[in-house]
């Protein structure tokens, strides 16, 4: 094994799943409620731009099992099971806005907390009964807010 010093970086996430049972009602629920665009739609997943170069991946619930090979090369088979969870960063201006535009599309709070390094989390349920949190800076150490709190 390969010491810390020798060991490359990890840039950041690049993409996150979830598996839904409607890939067109998920589509359109992360289009027209969060506000993402697709970047690439196919029956078995929808690719959504989720900001600063992340991705969201929709797939077909079932359809990701077996190996899929192309002519670009072989892709794993994976898949998710029950009420996974992602989380939006957004930025604390934008919580009271958020909250405020869940409700008008009648989209209820699954929760809400407001974490011990000033971070707060706004939690809903999609379609297929993922966890979705909107969670503005001071959640991670990792998350840009000590950068911020320096500067101001």
């Amino acid at each position: 094994m390969t010491g810390a010093a020798q060991r490359p970086r990890v840039a950041n996430i690049l993409e996150t799943a979830l598996y839904v049972a409607d890939l067109e009602r998920s589509a359109r629920f992360y289009r027209d409620v969060i506000g993402l665009l697709p970047m690439l739609e196919t029956p078995r997943l929808v690719a959504m731009d989720a900001g600063a170069g992340g991705t969201l991946l929709l797939f077909q619930a079932g359809a990701t099992s077996d190996d899929l090979v192309e002519s670009s090369g072989t892709i794993p088979g994976h898949e998710g099971a029950g009420r996974l969870h992602m989380a939006f960063a957004i930025c604390a201006e934008d919580l009271d806005p958020w909250r405020a535009h869940l409700a008008a599309h009648g989209i209820p709070l699954a929760g809400e907390a407001r974490w011990s390094r000033g971070g707060t989390s706004l939690y809903i349920r999609d379609p297929d009964g993922h966890a979705i949190e909107f969670a503005t800076p001071g959640l991670w150490p990792n998350d840009g807010s000590q950068a911020a709190a320096a500067e101001g």
